[in-house]
């Protein structure tokens, strides 16, 4: 297991939702002069599928060495297939990562854009409308679904730019001489400009070398904390070791509140319930954010720790996909990172220990029920959750 390495003078910038993250993103593609390298889950047939597509299209004819790799299930076999074809035409080199679960139930959950190796994007957002729910594309949210990126400009962006690189090449074949070639573009370092220094890690979770790496920095943060962790996530159902940590940091003094979507997946919702009696024991508040779609994956710790990214808090993603997150240790980017989640809570409605003392035996023992399933499958196809 790697550890997690920071490395200083990054400037890192807070896109919320598809309204800064799309026209950053287009903007850097537009001015895009050498490479670009872009991953994501999910690429919609939509008319912001359709701006980005074209955004690839447009650098891939001027030149640009582009190549994106999307997830075979996120983006689904039949869109991925045509969106290949199209790109295939354009000059836009593509491919779909564990087509037909070839390597298993794996996903590349990962959201990632790196252009000239001078900016990168990290985070949460998948290429889709935020007004549109992502697992029923027809369905209109009653908001725009809330989720977040950031925007990396710095040394880290060197780190971002080998690990795509990586990810690139392990999703397909190449003959030993485009290796050569790609290794050799992973050797140039431009120069990097910093306005606000930052110190900031690049985090993924994979099946080889880092297969807790983004558990262990949740866990060294929540271990750390003093008075405060701010926590939300689509989905909840850490293992043992991630729950004991935060009702460890809420049994020492630590302020500790959850923020968590529901009325995505009912089993889901189902299984985050069964952990509600014990968080609420342990003195950790728990909010439902009802709003519209929470997809967002993002934590601050205390005053300075950070993490913004596409990995959720459950078993899924620390434990199986691909994931990849950015902390940051930098009071500016966490002050503003804070002030996003507590106006979500304020969105939300708090969970309260005395709801639990009335629920039926019924709903209870369905609720317990949810979790033996989802442990038992966790425990089949992905080693370490308990």
């Amino acid at each position: 297991m790697r550890h997690v390495s920071f490395v200083d003078d990054n400037d890192v910038t807070l896109l919320e939702s598809g309204t800064a993250f799309f026209p950053a993103l287009i903007a850097a593609l537009d001015a895009a002069q050498y490479d670009v390298l872009f991953e994501t889950y999910i690429f919609a047939e939509d008319p912001t599928g359709d701006m980005v597509r074209d955004a690839l299209i447009r650098a891939a004819q001027r030149g640009v060495k582009v190549r994106v790799l999307v997830d075979w299930i996120g983006t689904e076999h039949g869109p991925s297939q045509r969106l290949g074809a199209i790109f295939a035409q354009a000059g836009v080199q593509y491919r779909v990562f564990n087509p037909w679960c070839k390597r298993g139930i794996a996903r590349s959950h990962r959201k990632i854009a790196v252009v000239d190796r001078t900016v990168a994007f990290v985070g949460g957002i998948n290429v889709n409308d935020d007004w549109l729910c992502d697992h029923a594309a027809h369905q209109r949210l009653a908001a725009p679904r809330w989720d977040f990126t950031v925007q990396v400009r710095g040394p880290l962006v060197a780190q971002i730019h080998d690990e795509a690189q990586g990810q690139w090449l392990r999703a397909g074949r190449l003959k030993l001489k485009q290796r050569i070639e790609l290794f050799k573009e992973m050797r140039k370092e431009p120069p990097q400009t910093c306005k606000y220094p930052a110190r900031a890690a690049f985090v993924v979770r994979d099946n080889l070398r880092n297969r807790s790496t983004i558990q262990r920095a949740y866990l060294q943060a929540l271990g750390r904390a003093k008075h405060s962790v701010l926590l939300a996530t689509p989905y909840f159902a850490p293992g043992r070791k991630f729950r004991k940590a935060l009702a460890h940091a809420a049994r020492r003094g630590v302020q500790v509140t959850l923020l968590i979507g529901v009325g995505e997946f009912h089993i889901q919702d189902a299984v985050a319930h069964s952990f509600y009696p014990k968080l609420l024991a342990d003195g950790i508040k728990v909010v439902e954010y009802r709003k519209t779609q929470l997809h967002a994956k993002v934590a601050v710790v205390d005053d300075d720790w950070a993490t913004v990214g596409s990995s959720n808090c459950d078993g899924l993603s620390l434990f199986l996909n691909q994931e990849a997150n950015v902390v940051v240790l930098d009071e500016r980017f966490a002050a503003t990172m804070r002030a996003h989640i507590e106006r979500a809570i304020l969105d939300g409605v708090p969970v309260r220990a005395e709801e639990f003392a009335h629920i039926g035996w019924l709903r209870r023992a369905s609720y317990g029920a949810a979790y033996m399933v989802y442990k038992l499958i966790m425990r089949i196809f992905a080693i370490g959750y308990a």
